[in-house]
C-alpha cells in the first residue's frame, strides 16, 4: 500500500524548497559578480575585448541551460575532475547568469545619457570614478526591473538541475509523487510554494517598473 501525502512527504518538500532557495541564491550572487564583469568589459570600448566577451555572450544565451549543465557535470567528469552535484549545477547556473545578467546592466549602462558621461569626462574623472559615481547608480536603478524578473525565471529554472541528479524543489515533488502516487496533491503542493517565492518578486518588479515608468514622464 503506497504511503499517503503527510507531514513525513511535506518535510521532504521542505528540504527541497531549501537547496532550491540556496542554489537560486548561489547562483544569482555568483551570476551578478560575473554579470557586473561582463557589462562593464563589454562598454569598455576596447574592440577585442567586446569582441571576445560578445562571444561569451552568444554562446551562453544560444545554448540550452540544460545542455550546459550536463557539460560541467559530465564533462568535467571526462577530464578526472568530478564535481558535486549541487558544485556542478551551482558553476552551470553562475556562468549562465552572468551572460544574462551581463547584457541586461550592458543595455542599462548604454541608457544611462551620454550627456553625463561626457560632463564627467570634462571634468578629469578617471573612468573607475565616472563608473562608480555617476554610471552604475543609475544603470542599477534602470535594470532593476529586468534583474528581478531575471530571478524569477532563475527560481523556476533550478528545476533542471534535477537531470544530474540534484534533489531540488521539483525533483523532491517527483520522487514523493511516485512513492504517494497523488501527483495532483504533491505537485498542487510544490506549486503553492514556487508562488510563495515567485510572486512576491514578480509584483516588486512590476511596482519598480512602474516607478520608472512614471519618473520617466515627468
Amino acid at each position: 500500500m503506497a504511503p499517503h501525502f503527510g507531514l513525513a512527504e511535506f518535510g521532504f518538500l521542505l528540504r527541497g524548497l531549501q537547496w532550491t532557495i540556496l542554489l537560486t541564491l548561489v547562483a544569482f550572487v555568483g551570476g551578478c559578480t560575473g554579470g557586473l564583469a561582463v557589462a562593464l568589459l563589454r562598454t569598455c570600448g576596447h574592440k577585442g575585448v567586446e569582441w571576445i566577451v560578445r562571444i561569451y555572450i552568444g554562446v551562453f544565451q544560444g545554448t540550452p541551460l540544460l545542455l550546459q549543465l550536463f557539460v560541467v557535470y559530465y564533462g568535467l567528469a571526462l577530464t578526472g575532475l568530478k564535481l558535486d552535484a549541487f558544485v556542478a549545477v551551482a558553476i552551470g547556473f553562475t556562468v549562465n547568469a552572468s551572460a544574462f545578467l551581463g547584457e541586461i546592466w550592458r543595455g542599462a549602462i548604454q541608457a544611462v545619457p551620454r550627456g553625463q558621461t561626457e560632463a564627467a569626462m570634462a571634468l578629469g574623472l578617471h573612468y573607475s570614478s565616472r563608473m562608480r559615481d555617476i554610471v552604475l547608480p543609475q544603470a542599477i536603478r534602470i535594470s532593476l526591473p529586468a534583474t528581478i524578473g531575471y530571478l524569477v525565471q532563475l527560481i523556476k529554472g533550478t528545476s533542471l538541475a534535477a537531470i544530474v541528479g540534484f534533489i531540488e524543489l521539483a525533483r523532491a515533488g517527483q520522487i514523493v509523487s511516485n512513492q504517494t502516487f497523488q501527483p495532483l496533491l504533491v505537485f498542487g503542493v510544490v506549486g503553492a510554494m514556487y508562488f510563495v517565492l515567485c510572486w512576491p518578486l514578480s509584483w516588486w518588479g512590476s511596482r519598480m517598473e512602474a516607478r520608472l515608468a512614471l519618473a520617466g514622464q515627468r
